[in-house]
């Protein structure tokens, strides 16, 4: 089955130009115009991947980005923003709310391919794991529900603070780098700051409480029961 893309941008120009070459690609594509649009359209369509700008009339990228993650159907979508905004703010901001990958227009339409190909190539490995739960002392992480249950509660988390915990609890005692943790979460082909991960390991520790992951200062983070 051809992969689903939507992508979202309120010019037409680039909806045209990025269609044009990913549908050459053998891509289904769909397009909307601007963010309230996209959010209608990824609900109807529940695309496989979403390319989205920032700045759009009416509704942001980034808040199509939040409202998207705050909808369970959309936990396995791959969300990337295709933009001119490059400032280090804007990309926070927008791996912050969910966001996989974040491109910085114009760019070339064999990178772009490229960067397409490797966000699929992470979903599926994403989706492959040999067994869709673990565990580690009170804490279980169910992968096919992307929940997080500690002493029979569910609490709620981000995709990427789900990702995050699922790498450190898959192999507990295993010192991870920064450089590590951005690679396996986001892909090589992403630069993110170290505020990105601290802010994102601050909200896990918050969230499962106790003394789980530890910080080896300089070298990275574990986590242990």
């Amino acid at each position: 089955m051809s992969t689903k893309i939507l992508v979202i941008d309120d010019e037409q120009d680039v909806l045209d130009f990025i269609s044009y070459n990913l549908k050459k690609e053998g891509y289904t594509i769909q397009t909307a115009p601007n963010g309230l649009e996209g959010v209608k359209m990824a609900r109807e369509y529940q695309p496989d991947l979403i390319l989205l700008d920032v700045m759009m009339p009416d509704m942001d990228g980034i808040e199509v980005c939040r409202q998207l993650r705050g909808d369970e159907s959309f936990d396995r979508t791959m969300i990337a923003f295709l933009t001119a905004r490059g400032e280090d703010y804007t990309q926070i901001a927008a791996l912050d709310q969910g966001g996989d990958d974040f491109i910085v227009k114009p760019i070339r339409p064999s990178i772009l391919k490229s960067r397409i190909q490797a966000l699929i190539r992470r979903s599926k490995r994403m989706e492959g794991g040999d067994s869709q739960m673990v565990e580690l002392g009170p804490l279980k992480l169910d992968r096919e529900k992307y929940q997080l249950i500690k002493d029979g509660e569910i609490i709620e988390m981000a995709k990427k603070e789900f990702q995050i915990l699922d790498l450190l609890m898959s192999y507990p005692g295993k010192v991870f780098s920064r450089e590590e943790i951005f690679r396996k979460i986001w892909g090589g082909d992403i630069i993110v700051g170290e505020r990105t991960i601290d802010v994102h390991i601050r909200r896990i520790r918050e969230k499962i409480g106790g003394d789980y992951i530890k910080t080896l200062k300089g070298i990275g983070y574990k986590i242990e029961a």
